[in-house]
């Protein structure tokens, strides 16, 4: 038995890879759709409809806030579902994330504003968005995992990034659907009802999605080592490791603590960055450049399109090159870029915006990419889904989360776009440090990343007879 599992797991046929791409990029775009579409909202009509008895900014400040609680609830999701995850497998906690993420935000849709049930209204938007982040923060790890998992070191970078372009594909969808009806609703029709169709609409993607993840195999490295947990479990060393750590992060933090720092590092510049560029600028544009709420929209909307297409080939990239110069490229691109891209917007023409949010996505993708292999070969086996996890999801609370809040205030208290220029700088100096005093992963087999990864053997034996 110690053997035959033992024995490398074989590569996903290039059909069979395909599927589990397309089955990882459909059901990370509908998650991603869901999650963007309720940031969307919050800059443009949230405002109005659950925070109405506040002026303006401040409304939209209220708005980010319960935005931002969807952020906190990632961490709580990566643990949960980073446990369960390498224990019983990627494919099955991909199937519920997706059911969660579908149904709050089938619920959104479904919510009375507070003209109707008060202050009830915001508590109840509060909690389904605390549904979302959770899910969300199952979601990445286990649906970047089961390609990485499946391919193998030659062309991970390339096959790992399409679940990657999830992200701007579902912004693209949110931000396509929302600029449809704001160009053939009335502002009244919008605000009455209108915004609620894209939040329903997600009950049909939820359907396809689990149509195609459920047609998926589970990944032949987490197999193989399942398959090694057992017949471990039956040696004198399981049982004298008896009282090993069971808590997936007491075991990350134990053996892979400088992993788990430089992933979030790493995460600092590409999530703020991201999310000013994308949510924060619908607020900015419409209200210190002049700019409509369908402009701004549309902007965002072709820039997005060309961040999908940018994102494989950056992956491609750092197969050629290695992960850490193509996101210390992204990293410095995007604070070099910051200055003229408030710059660019504030001229209020609608090229000048394009450009600023295009070039901002395609840096953006730089770090994006490579993301996806670089933190997946980072971690053992055992604990990957839970570290590559909560790297990146603990990192949020502290990046993405607040970012439109931070941002925003900082507009409203200088009336100027130079703090938060200044704001996105800092964060990308944190990330070229992370990523600069990290490892080169791109070699690395993901069968026996314990030994590339220094692991030490006896607590990597001890750690598998409870982790998977």
């Amino acid at each position: 038995m110690a053997s035959a599992a033992s024995a490398p797991p074989t590569p996903a046929s290039p059909g069979n890879l395909k599927r589990i791409v397309a089955a990882s990029l459909i059901g990370t775009t509908i998650e991603w759709y869901d999650f963007f579409l309720y940031g969307s909202a919050a800059a443009l009509v949230f405002n109005k409809l659950f925070f109405p008895e506040s002026d303006p900014l401040v409304g939209t400040l209220l708005s980010f806030l319960t935005y931002a609680v969807g952020f906190a609830a990632r961490p709580i999701g990566a643990l949960v579902f980073g446990h369960y995850g390498d224990r019983l497998g990627r494919k099955k906690l991909l199937v519920l994330s997706l059911l969660l993420m579908g149904g709050a935000t089938f619920a959104i849709g479904l919510l009375p504003t507070y003209a109707t049930i008060g202050s009830a209204a915001p508590v109840l938007l509060t909690v389904l968005r605390l549904v979302q982040g959770f899910a969300l923060g199952g979601e990445w790890g286990g649906a970047v995992l089961l390609v990485s998992e499946h391919g193998d070191a030659r062309r991970r970078g390339f096959w790992a990034s399409w679940p990657q372009t999830g992200a701007p594909a579902g912004q693209l969808l949110a931000t396509g659907v929302l600029s449809l009806l704001t160009a053939v609703l009335s502002e009244s029709a919008f605000g009455s009802w209108g915004w609620r169709i894209p939040f329903l609409l997600s009950g049909v993607l939820v359907i396809v999605g689990l149509w195609i993840r459920l047609s998926v195999d589970e990944s032949p490295v987490f197999k193989q080592a399942l398959a090694q947990a057992e017949a471990r479990k039956s040696t004198r060393a399981a049982e004298a490791d008896a009282g090993a750590e069971k808590l997936p992060l007491v075991s990350v933090m134990r053996h892979h603590w400088r992993d788990v720092l430089v992933a979030m590092g790493a995460r600092m510049a590409e999530n703020i960055s991201y999310y000013v560029i994308t949510a924060f600028i619908l607020v900015y544009a419409t209200t210190s450049a002049g700019v409509s709420k369908q402009t701004a929209l549309n902007a965002v909307l072709i820039a997005s399109a060309v961040h999908f297409a940018v994102i494989p080939g950056w992956g491609a990239l750092s197969d050629r090159i290695g992960r850490r110069p193509v996101y210390l490229l992204g990293a410095a691109g995007v604070g070099l870029w910051m200055f003229p891209f408030f710059s660019l917007i504030d001229t209020g023409g609608f090229g000048n915006l394009l450009l600023a949010v295009t070039v901002g996505l395609v840096l953006h993708g730089a770090m994006y990419a490579p993301q996806a292999a670089f933190f997946s070969e980072m971690f053992a086996t055992r604990m990957r889904y839970s570290g590559a996890s909560i790297g990146a999801q603990f990192a949020s609370v502290a990046a993405g989360a607040p970012a439109p809040l931070i941002a925003t205030a900082l507009l409203d208290a200088y009336g100027s776009s130079t703090p938060i220029a200044l704001y996105v700088i800092s964060a990308a100096i944190l990330t070229l440090i992370a990523v600069g005093v990290a490892k080169e992963t791109r070699h690395r087999d993901l069968v026996d990343v314990e030994r590339s990864a220094g692991a030490e053997p006896t607590a990597a034996r001890a750690a598998d007879a409870h982790t998977v």
